[in-house]
């Protein structure tokens, strides 16, 4: 029987790697574009293209990364952690452009994220982490 908290971290796990896998799954096909489209927006920040340049292709290749393995449960303290990395990078951006309609949306992943991190452990049942932790117990 699946406790509240068990179903309570998993539609938080699944809601918030959703959104990361959604982010990127619609931004790699047209990457050349999205990165050209993050450059400009960079363009009169203090931030240099060596700079933007790489993370905007490294963005969205983050994001579903993070996204799948959010969904399915794999190496999932690791994706939350890597998850709020990516945000706190998120949050510097949005900064330096004074985006600053961006920041709550960043900043309510990061709280997901950091939350879901204090109760991995003890509540993350439905996960494909713990069929590889019986697996290698057995």
């Amino acid at each position: 029987m699946i406790s509240p908290q068990q179903l309570s971290f998993l539609t938080a796990r699944l809601a918030v790697g959703m959104s990361m896998f959604g982010h990127g799954l619609v931004r790699l096909p047209k990457l050349n574009g999205f990165s050209g489209w993050m450059v400009g927006q960079f363009q009169k920040s203090m931030l240099p293209d060596f700079v933007v340049t790489p993370f905007s292709y490294i963005l969205p290749i983050a994001e579903f990364v993070v996204g799948t393995l959010l969904l399915l449960g794999l190496f999932t303290k690791e994706s939350l952690a890597g998850g709020v990395f990516v945000m706190i990078a998120l949050i510097f951006g949005s900064t330096m452009i004074e985006s600053w309609d961006a920041i709550p949306s960043q900043l309510i992943h990061a709280a997901f994220f950091s939350v879901l991190i204090i109760f991995e452990q003890k509540y993350n049942s439905f996960a494909v982490d713990n069929v590889l932790k019986r697996n290698k117990v057995e």
